[in-house]
């Protein structure tokens, strides 16, 4: 194990290599100068031209990317071009928020698409079958931000039960101990905090889980089915083992092995997808942060947050290979 841990590490090296150079390829080449997108367009030209001295936008490409790839092996990800602030700082600063949101969207994706994909494969072609794969047919057709523009029409604009964005009501004030509003709200023991947190979550969660659950309901189902064609699903019948014992303890393991993979990339996904999520739900994390940096060519920003967002996409594929083993102690990871 410990072996086949040091390999994958290994190769997370030419990995983060190939994202650096392939960021700061789209990102440099790309039409536009950031010094006059800092300034505005009325800048005169010595300013920037001084502006693009100090950034280092001067030097030749092939210098550039040395410099920013010493300043990354020395751990230093650089300032930001509009703030000035130290782009690790700023991505600490904005992480548990957008973590927050991805985990809870998971969560709810996964709870429901499990449960729809058993169900919907031990009552196949049944009524409850055919509505849950519509609904997951749908799920992954339905855009993000349309979905949360729905969301926010119905139940905060229209019955005024959640609101509409934000992570917490200007009428709380409490201690930033971890960064996560929730544990932050139960350790102050704030609980009308920890549920205003709630409910600021349910909107931007449930659009941003939609389309993982979706793809979890239909793999767990067809996973569930192939399963259940086994032999030593029939011989755990003959045995007199109750329904209950065939699904839960036979079935549903054996079958969780492509979830568990699905389950896994798509939590690595929701930091990508949470970008359209949080510019909807104006959400305070790395998303509509990394926006802003766009729409302002903010280099450092986006090719820092790129890197650690991919760091962190290539840790969760290491974390879903290691469950393999739990899972299912048949596969011995070497």
């Amino acid at each position: 194990m410990f072996s086949y841990i040091i390999k994958r590490l290994i190769w997370t090296i030419p990995t983060l290599f190939g994202v650096t150079l392939m960021v700061f390829s789209m990102v440099h080449l790309s039409p536009g100068d950031p010094a006059v997108a800092i300034l505005g367009d009325k800048a005169n030209a010595q300013s920037v031209k001084e502006l693009r001295a100090q950034m280092g936008l001067d030097k030749p490409l092939y210098t550039q990317y040395y410099i920013y790839m010493s300043n990354i092996a020395k751990g230093d990800f650089g300032r930001s071009a509009t703030s000035y602030e130290p782009v690790l700082e700023e991505f600490m600063d904005r992480f548990p928020a957008t973590l927050e949101l991805a985990s809870l969207a998971m969560i709810f994706a996964t709870i429901i698409g499990v449960l729809a994909g058993i169900i919907s494969a031990i009552k196949r072609y049944s009524i409850f079958d055919y509505t849950s794969m519509f609904v997951a047919l749908a799920g992954v057709s339905m855009p993000v931000f349309w979905l949360g523009l729905v969301l926010i029409y119905f139940f905060s604009v229209k019955l005024g039960i959640l609101p509409v964005s934000g992570r917490l009501g200007y009428e709380f004030d409490i201690e930033h101990i971890t960064g996560f509003y929730l544990i932050d709200s139960l350790l102050v023991k704030d609980y009308e905090a920890f549920w205003d947190t709630l409910k600021h979550l349910v909107l931007p969660a449930v659009a941003l889980g939609t389309i993982p659950m979706a793809i979890i309901a239909r793999m767990t189902r067809s996973s569930m089915i192939e399963v259940m064609k086994e032999e030593y699903i029939k011989t755990a019948r003959a045995k007199g083992c109750s329904r209950f014992q065939v699904v839960v303890i036979h079935a549903l393991r054996n079958a969780l092995m492509p979830v568990v993979t699905i389950i896994g990339l798509m939590f690595g996904s929701l930091f990508a997808g949470s970008i359209l999520t949080e510019t909807t739900f104006s959400w305070p994390g790395i998303g509509k942060w990394l926006v802003n940096a766009v729409y302002q060519r903010d280099f450092p920003v986006i090719q820092s947050a790129t890197l650690i967002i991919a760091t962190v996409f290539i840790a969760i594929n290491l974390i879903v290979d290691l469950l393999y083993a739990v899972i299912n102690p048949k596969i011995r990871l070497s």
